[in-house]
């Protein structure tokens, strides 16, 4: 296949701009991807990615779209000591969410294969697929000065310089993509060239986490994944998942100014609130391998580069640097997979109008990730952000939705396919799903049948 150009710049080797780069690589006679940290050549945590120390997982849909990229890295993933849940077992999985636990028994009748592991190691599994491609190079240790746009109809480059001896250089492109995380300078780049800002939608969050990775004794758990969720009495939860090498990450979260303590006795008390038996049992049990590592998240951010009227050729979004989720979903590798598949997808037919092209296929995976997690959060009532007419219904069925999961092993599916990215959230409303959930509701006691308007969702 022709090329569509010479050179395209990766701004960041997130994993957004790891899966950009391979993409990159099928179109573009070379690909460099520029990054500020020193990249170890194994697995280790670094500067850049401080939220690798805490709980990470590998949504169905983001994992579907990381084996198309890369073929055969799930299995790599596995056979190096990830953890597969695809729903063939369900007592591996306690999940607590909106006051329910939600069906452990049966099997899925389709699998829906996510993937647990530390951040590091699935970063360092993906840099290493990347830096086997012949024509992709990684030049880390430099920042990032700014991008070049000799006209403001173009970006042409961008300008770096080394950490070390601070000397500059010019890089000029083809195409740059931004995924520079939250810190990323498109805003402020098109702002200064007369195309404005994107709009953004907030939602403050304030979340607060305390994780430690623990080494458990064997035998303490049958599960290898137990998350409990917020409610609104209690907006608080905790995660502790299956990682590699036997090892385990826990991690506790508040959110809206709630912190998690970091001392041990604390840390149980503090668990005590809302976590199922085998979770303290685990974490009584558990002997600490590091520190505890503390993660403040204020806002979810998403900035709506498909509404632009006009944007820039030679410059591209990806990432967090166009659409930073509530870490408690799990969504953002995820999501930066399924960006990638769309950037390949648009690269397919060429290169003219593309930034337009992206920003509107990419929405889709990020309307149906924002949805989940913005609904999620605003039925919690210390979140600030916009509660519609829609959001309140929505959270007021998914209440429902999630009851009838407690024992209908069919909802719980439809409900985990929505929760890893598989189907869209509507699929949520098909009859065969909303026939179940009302009668699940005529079955419990009218009590327990009413919830409030506030309750969680995650749909």
């Amino acid at each position: 296949m022709e090329p569509v150009g010479e050179r395209a710049v990766v701004l960041g080797a997130s994993m957004g701009g790891l899966l950009a780069a391979r993409v990159l690589a099928d179109f573009y006679r070379s690909v460099v991807v520029v990054e500020r940290d020193e990249l170890p050549d194994e697995s280790a945590q670094r500067r850049g990615v401080p939220q690798g120390r805490h709980v990470h997982g590998l949504l169905a849909g983001g994992a579907a779209a990381l084996n198309t990229l890369f073929p055969g890295m799930l299995d790599e993933l596995v056979a190096a000591g990830g953890h597969l849940l695809d729903g063939s077992d369900l007592s591996q999985v306690w999940l607590r969410l909106g006051g329910h636990d939600l069906n452990r028994s049966g099997a899925f009748d389709t699998p829906i294969g996510s993937y647990l592991a530390s951040r590091p190691f699935l970063e360092a599994h993906v840099r290493q697929r990347v830096r086997s491609v012949d024509n992709v190079s990684v030049l880390d240790g430099h920042d990032v000065v700014e991008l070049v746009a000799p006209t403001t109809d173009r970006v042409t480059g961008v300008r770096v310089a080394d950490r070390a001896t601070r000397s500059e250089r010019e890089l000029a492109a083809d195409l740059v993509i931004d995924a520079m995380g939250r810190a990323g300078r498109t805003p402020a780049f098109l702002d200064a060239h007369g195309y404005g800002r994107p709009a953004e939608e907030h939602i403050t969050v304030a979340v607060a986490y305390a994780s430690q990775l623990l080494r458990i004794p064997a035998g303490t758990l049958t599960e290898k994944l137990i998350l409990v969720g917020a409610v609104p009495e209690r907006p608080t939860g905790g995660a502790l998942f299956a990682c590699e090498h036997d090892t385990w990450m826990l991690t506790l979260a508040g959110l809206a100014g709630h912190e998690p303590p970091t001392d041990r006795a604390g840390m149980l008390c503090y668990a005590a609130e809302f976590a199922p038996p085998p979770m303290i049992a685990a974490m009584q049990a558990g002997e600490p391998l590091t520190e505890v590592s503390r993660y403040r998240y204020p806002a979810s951010v998403r900035r709506r580069y498909d509404t632009m009227a006009r944007l820039p050729a030679g410059l591209l979004v990806c990432g967090d640097a166009m659409c930073s989720f509530n870490p408690v979903y799990g969504q953002g590798m995820s999501v930066a997979a399924l960006e990638a598949i769309a950037l390949r997808a648009c690269l397919s037919h060429g290169s003219d109008n593309l930034a337009h092209r992206f920003f509107q296929a990419s929405a889709k995976a990020v309307d149906a990730a924002w949805q989940m997690a913005s609904g999620a959060d605003l039925a919690l009532p210390q979140v600030q952000g916009r509660r519609s007419v829609r959001t309140r219904l929505a959270n007021r069925y998914t209440q429902r939705l999630l009851a009838a999961a407690e024992s209908d092993i069919v909802i719980t599916e439809a409900f985990f396919r929505a929760m890893n990215l598989v189907d869209p959230p509507s699929r949520l409303l098909r009859p065969k799903v909303m026939f179940r959930t009302v009668a699940a509701q005529r079955r419990r006691r009218p009590a327990a049948a009413v919830p409030t308007a506030q309750e969680p969702t995650h749909a």
